[in-house]
Parts: structure tokens; C-alpha cells; sequence
């Protein structure tokens, strides 16, 4: 039920519900002639005189438009001088541009700013409509879809990709609709997980956590091997790589009765010798707990934009309380953050602690609602009033977001039956488990937990937790040798939920990148906001953003230079990939080329025909600035296809070829068996590997062959376990597949032939001839 206030008049208080079949607040603006009325839910504006929604006249721009489309308004007139490219392949001269003309800033784009663009509900889609729009509304993985269509390609079905490609170009496109229909993503994401298929309503956050991964899986590459391509391997600020538990096995403080600040505890010195390794892409977590996803090993070693943007590393600490001895337990890297809400009793310990921390600042000045008007006042004021109203218990206590992250990084005792056994001490201690993070993303998605599950019921906790929009600080839950600099974070955008668990309705408010004003997202309907009502708002789903003025300053840095239009006698490819990290994330990390060059220098063969897309040119003067400022590598002058990885590839489609004919012509030749002595089991995990390498959808040959899931140990033997996930093979298959492999173990299904009874069979035959005979 929505309740509305009237606004006919300064003494007139009048709260009435808008139901259909009993409409009080238009009953009361018929007999008073209150015409104007305002929603206590979602603070919208009604005129019953026009029959039409009301709009807050707009604002002037509060901020500048992001630095990153000044960056392609400048690169589109950049008129360098370069080199003729070489005759011996078709590429073309690539200029520094990264975006096309239309994309500009323009007078019109100021009036009405692009990315305004609804989205239609088709059937309980609100949580899917609400998670794009806060999606869409974060620059970095926006502008890589915008700028860097051409590296969006994948061959794994649905192509999500593709769908969110389109749904974002029509988003922000210079001549948008309304609103728009999202039905190819829909149909995509259904059939990736069928948990979304129907028209119930369901979870934003689940929502959110299938389609990043998607997005993942589709548009993952290898990550490039360190060494291969000199200073720019080391990854000064980890950017693209995180270490993997494996390379913190023996991590130790070595501390001893030194707890940090104010009785805090001790971290140790980590030494990471390698950080190719990414761990386990993971999608929350607990109050010093993390939950791995069930994600395969060989996964570890990809990276793509999604994983650039939103992963982050958590590192699980246990002390010795007798001995201080700081040890590792485990490095994962994390998607988003789960938040509990901690209540009552959790906020009098969290206060009391020594995780307290400092809130950033939440209020603001009553003088902004100057250039919104009398509307904007009188509703905050009609909520602040409301508020004062009701007693503190029926809200609940006073809960902000730095009291959810304290909540999460708080420390467990261990003590009594979880005693930690010390290595140190040679003894079972008492002892706490705590968790800091030791590589911040660009993006910080950070998720409440508002809903609890029980076996029989499931609620909704209603707290509201106040957030800041401007300097959430992560600093002091960061690692002691974390390599990430930038620890301020700016909100992006919110996900809402209206209701109860189960049932309810989802909105986003959303800052636009253009003029920094935010907007509600309610499906197709797109409405101007004040920041009070975004500060206001019942937060489920927070996307922050790193903030640093030095960045800017570097983007700016590099306009100038390149505004210089100083002659170069060499021309310089980067990547496309990065030079867009660089105008859109804080810390965009060392110069990575290898998205276009292979290990021994050259061009891919498989990439060779769309390197206009992956490649950018640059004036010699801007190169050596961003080379100085961030190192990487490595630098290229001239593009080729490499001829090591051409014959690499042609040998690779002969062995496919010879493998995969083999194992047709063995299986058919098991097929014709009437009565096969020996059947051989494989793991269908495993089979499943290899034949999408053997068709090609796979440059990565599976491992050896992995037979542990689908086998049990019984009497001494290895036999199949009951509803396991097998194929049948022949013996001669299966030899021929471990000699290539390795692996096992071998589990074999035997048909057990009876004994045939000859005597038995002769007396039938004889009774049977004696009855034709008569």
C-alpha cells in the first residue's frame, strides 16, 4: 500500500493511501482542491488538476562530465603525425581515438544527458532491470562495451555478451528511447541458469552474481605468463593479477608482543614471490568467513574486464594470543561483499572495539536545496518529521555502512573447542581469526544482507544503514603490505528493495557520469532525484567507485601532451584494452600489450584479421609519458603475425584432428560389440574438457585424466559410486586416451557371463522334440 501526503496547503498535514478501491488522498484533493500530493515511498509528485506526474526543474551540472569523454573529444581531433604502415598486412592506421564522433559532449547532452533510458518490466523483471541500470551506470565497465566493442567476441553460447553489448549501446546511444525492451538478455540469462526462468520474482544480488560470471566465462583470456614481456610483468599495483593461496602457505609475522595501534592486531610480512596465480572468483562472504566458488582450477589463470573491475583479494589471518605469532590461512579473491546488519548488541561491541571506525561524512548542507526548490524541502523536511515521529524501536538502532564493514572484518576468538593449534607454541591456544583485504577493486560492490532464510519462514531486516556518497574509506581494513594506494571510494549507484522477503519491488538510484546528478531507475520510468532521498533510500546493492584527484590530473596531463601535436618519428601501438583502463579507472596499472601480442612478440594468427580493434596509435610523446608514469610494456613499433605461433596453431588443428577421429572410429568399433567382457568408466567433467578442446572451443588442453569424483574405494577396489556422472568407454579408448593424458583410476564395469547348463539344455531339447514328434 502506497500513502501519499497533500501539499494544497502549509496547514494542512492530511496523510491518505492510494489504493484503487479506496483512493483517500484523491477523494481528499476532489473535496479540498489539494491538488498536489507526494508519494512517502518513492517521493513522486502528482497534480490532479493536469492528471500527470510532477518534475523537479533541473539542476545546473554539479560536476564536470568524466574525464574520460574529455579524453575522446581531444583524441578524435588528434591529428599526429604518423608513419606509413607496413604494405605486408592489411592493418590500418589507427588513430588515438577510442571512441566514435557522436559520443562527444555536446550542448545537448548537458539539457538531457544520455544513459536516461528506462527499461521495460516484462513480467517481475524489476530486480534484472534495477541490477542493469546500476551496471550501466558504472563507467569503466561501460566505456570498455562503448569503446571496445570490437573485443567483445566469444564463440560459448548464449553470447551474453553480445546481448549486454547491445542492451548498453542502445542505453547511451545519442538518439535513445524512453525506454528499451531487454528480452535477448532475459532469454540469455535464463538459459544459463533456470533459476531465473518464469515469472516469479527473484533476487537482485543472485541476479547480479550470474551475469558477471557469464560475462566472465565469455570473455576471459589467459592470463600472460610472467617474464615474458620485462618491467611490465611486475604489476606495481596488482592490478590485473592477485597471488594465490598456494604463494602464502608460509607467510609468519614473527612478532612478538607488538599488537599494532591501540592493542590491535599484528599482520605479517608477506613476501610474494609470483602473482601470475588469480584464486577462486568468489561472490561474498561472512563475518571472518569467505566461501570459495565452485569454480575449476584451471580457471585461475583468466582474467577479462569483469575480473579487472570488480575483483578484490581478502587475506584470513589467525593469532596466537600467547605467543603473537600473525599466520596465513588463506588469500581469496571476492566479487562482491556480503555485509551483515549488526544489530543492538553487535553495535555496542563493534563501538566499544578497537575495529571502531570513523564514519565518513553521511549529512549535507541545507543550502543545496537551493536550486531545487520549495518541493525538495518541504519532502525532506515531511520525512525527517515522519521519522521524529515514530519511536527509535520500530526503526531499530542507528546503523551505518562503516559499522557493516567493522561487522565483517571483526575478529573471532578462537577458544574451548575451536582452540588454534599454534605452530609456534607446539600447543593448542587460544587464538582469533580475523580478515584484512590486500587488493582493493575499482569498483566495490558491496551487498547487505537484508533477508534471513530459516527452515520455515523468511524475513526481512528493515534497518536502515546509512552510506555515504562521497569518501567511504577502506584504509583501515586494508592489509599492511596491500599494493593498493587508492582506498577512497565515491558512490556509483543503489540498488533498493520495496517489500517484504519474497515479494516486493526493486529500484536503482543511479549518479549520471555526465552531469554527476542522480536519477531512480524504476523500470521504464527515469526520475531526477536530490541526494537526500538517494541518503535516505533502504540500500540493498551499493557500487562504489575508487575516487583520486591524481588521476585526473594525469588524464589531463595527457590531453596537453597530445594537444601538442608534436611530430613523432615513431609511432607507438598500445592496447586498446588498457589505454581504456586508463581513462576510466583510478588505478589503471602497467602498460599490459599483451592482449594483442602473443608471448614471442608478435600477433596472434587467430587475432591477426581484427587488430584494428585491439590496437591504438599513439604520438611518441604520449607514449613516453604514460611508459615513464605507469612502466609495462612492452613497446611496439611493428605489428606482424608471429610465425612461431603459426606453425604452434597448425600443429595444434592436426593433433585435434587425429584425436578426435580416433575416438570416433574406437567408440564406433565398441558400439558394434554385441557383448563387450570389459566396459571402462570416464568422468563426464573431464570428457566434457577434453571435447571442447578437440572441437576447438578450448585453446587449453584438459589435465590428466580425473576418475576421483566418480569412483569410491571399496574392499580394496575402486568402484563406481552410486549416481555419479560417468561415461562408458572401450578398453582400447581408454588406453588410448592415458597414453596422452595419464590420469585414472581405472573403474571398470565387468558383465558377469552365467555358466551355461549343458545337461539342463540337452533334457529340454529332448522333451521339446518328443512333443513335435507326437
Amino acid at each position: 500500500m502506497y500513502y501519499f501526503i497533500s501539499l494544497g496547503q502549509s496547514e494542512c498535514q492530511y496523510v491518505g493511501c492510494g489504493e484503487t478501491f479506496s483512493d483517500h488522498s484523491t477523494l481528499h484533493a476532489q473535496a479540498n482542491k489539494h491538488n498536489l500530493t507526494v508519494n512517502l515511498t518513492t517521493f513522486r509528485i502528482w497534480c490532479y488538476v493536469c492528471e500527470r506526474e510532477v518534475f523537479l526543474e533541473q539542476r545546473p551540472a554539479v560536476t564536470l562530465m568524466s574525464l574520460f569523454v574529455v579524453l575522446n573529444n581531444y583524441l578524435i581531433s588528434q591529428d599526429a603525425v604518423h608513419q606509413p604502415v607496413s604494405h605486408h598486412h592489411p592493418l590500418k592506421a589507427v588513430p588515438i581515438a577510442v571512441a566514435e564522433e557522436e559520443w562527444s559532449e555536446s550542448e545537448e547532452d548537458v539539457l538531457k544527458p544520455r544513459g536516461l533510458t528506462g527499461m521495460k518490466n516484462i513480467g517481475n523483471s524489476c530486480y534484472m532491470n534495477a541490477a542493469l541500470q546500476a551496471l550501466s551506470n558504472c563507467p569503466p565497465l561501460t566505456q570498455f562495451f562503448l569503446d571496445c566493442s570490437g573485443l567483445v567476441r566469444t564463440d560459448k553460447k548464449p553470447a551474453l555478451c553480445k546481448s549486454y553489448q547491445k542492451l548498453i549501446s542502445e542505453l547511451w546511444h545519442k538518439k535513445r528511447p524512453s525506454y528499451v525492451v531487454p528480452t535477448s538478455l532475459s532469454q540469455g540469462i535464463k538459459l544459463v541458469n533456470p533459476m531465473f526462468r518464469g515469472y516469479a520474482q527473484q533476487d537482485t544480488q543472485e541476479f547480479l552474481r550470474c551475469l558477471m560470471d557469464q560475462l566472465h566465462e565469455e570473455l576471459k583470456e589467459p592470463q600472460a605468463e610472467c617474464g615474458g614481456g620485462g618491467e611490465g610483468d611486475e604489476r606495481r599495483d596488482g592490478g590485473d593479477r592477485s597471488p594465490s593461496e598456494d604463494e602464502f602457505l608460509s607467510c609468519d609475522s614473527g612478532a612478538s608482543s607488538d599488537r599494532g595501534e591501540g592493542g590491535g592486531l599484528g599482520e605479517p610480512e608477506l613476501l610474494i614471490q609470483d602473482e601470475c596465480g588469480v584464486g577462486p572468483r568468489v561472490g561474498g562472504g561472512g563475518t571472518a568467513q569467505l566461501f570459495l566458488g565452485a569454480k575449476k582450477q584451471k580457471q585461475s589463470h583468466y582474467r577479462s574486464v569483469i575480473s579487472d573491475i570488480f575483483d578484490g583479494s581478502i587475506l584470513s589471518l589467525v593469532q596466537c594470543l600467547t605467543c603473537d605469532r600473525v599466520s596465513c590461512v588463506s588469500l581469496e579473491t571476492f566479487q562482491d561483499l556480503s555485509l551483515p546488519i549488526p544489530g543492538k548488541e553487535d553495535l555496542a561491541k563493534l563501538h566499544s572495539s578497537i575495529h571502531q571506525n570513523l564514519p565518513a561524512k553521511t549529512g549535507v548542507s541545507l543550502d543545496v536545496y537551493g536550486s531545487q526548490g520549495w518541493i525538495t524541502y518541504i519532502m525532506d523536511s515531511i520525512r525527517r518529521f515522519v521519522v521524529s515521529c515514530i519511536p527509535s524501536w520500530f526503526w531499530g538502532p542507528m546503523v551505518t555502512l562503516e559499522d557493516c564493514l567493522a561487522a565483517f572484518f571483526a575478529a573471532d576468538e578462537l577458544k574451548g573447542d575451536n582452540m588454534y593449534s599454534c605452530e609456534r607454541c607446539k600447543k593448542l591456544r587460544n587464538g582469533v581469526k580475523y580478515c584484512k583485504v590486500l587488493r582493493l577493486p575499482e569498483i566495490l560492490c558491496i551487498h547487505l544482507k537484508r533477508f534471513r532464510h530459516e527452515v520455515m519462514y523468511s524475513f526481512k531486516i528493515n534497518s536502515h544503514v546509512a552510506f555515504p556518497l562521497e569518501g567511504l574509506e577502506l584504509r583501515p581494513f586494508l592489509a599492511k603490505d596491500s599494493p593498493s594506494q587508492v582506498t577512497t571510494y565515491d558512490l556509483l549507484s543503489v540498488i533498493c528493495h520495496h517489500g517484504t522477503a519474497g515479494s516486493g519491488h526493486y529500484i536503482a538510484y543511479c549518479q549520471n557520469v555526465i552531469n554527476g546528478q542522480w536519477y531512480e531507475f524504476d523500470d521504464q520510468y527515469v526520475t531526477e532525484v536530490h541526494e537526500t532521498v538517494v541518503q535516505n533510500a533502504e540500500a540493498y546493492v551499493l557500487f562504489y567507485r575508487k575516487s583520486s584527484e591524481e588521476s585526473v590530473r594525469e588524464r589531463q596531463k595527457v590531453v596537453d601532451l597530445a594537444s601538442m601535436k608534436e611530430p613523432s618519428l615513431l609511432q607507438f601501438y598500445i592496447s586498446r584494452e588498457w589505454l581504456n583502463k586508463f581513462n576510466t579507472f583510478t588505478e589503471p596499472g602497467p602498460i599490459s600489450n599483451h592482449t594483442f601480442l602473443c608471448q614471442h612478440g608478435g600477433i596472434p594468427p587467430n587475432k591477426y584479421h581484427y587488430i584494428d580493434d585491439l590496437v591504438v596509435i599513439l604520438p611518441q610523446n604520449v607514449w613516453e609519458y604514460l611508459y615513464n608514469s605507469f612502466g609495462g610494456g612492452p613497446a611496439v613499433n611493428h605489428l606482424y603475425v608471429c610465425a612461431i605461433c603459426q606453425v604452434e596453431l597448425e600443429a595444434l588443428a592436426k593433433r585435434r584432428k587425429v584425436e578426435i577421429d580416433t575416438f570416433i572410429r574406437l567408440n564406433k568399433e565398441f558400439q558394434a560389440e554385441e557383448a563387450p567382457t570389459v566396459i571402462l568408466c570416464i568422468s563426464m567433467q573431464w570428457f566434457r574438457e577434453w571435447e571442447s578442446f578437440v572441437k576447438g572451443k578450448d585453446n587449453e588442453p584438459p589435465g590428466p585424466i580425473d576418475n576421483s569424483k566418480i569412483g569410491v574405494m571399496k574392499g580394496g577396489h575402486v568402484q563406481l559410486k552410486q549416481g555419479a556422472d560417468y561415461g562408458q568407454i572401450s578398453e582400447e579408448t581408454w588406453q588410448y586416451l592415458l597414453g596422452i593424458y595419464s590420469g585414472g583410476p581405472e573403474i571398470a564395469v565387468r558383465q558377469t557371463v552365467p555358466a551355461t547348463n549343458t545337461d539342463g539344455l540337452h533334457g529340454e531339447r529332448k522333451i521339446e522334440a518328443e512333443t513335435r514328434a507326437l
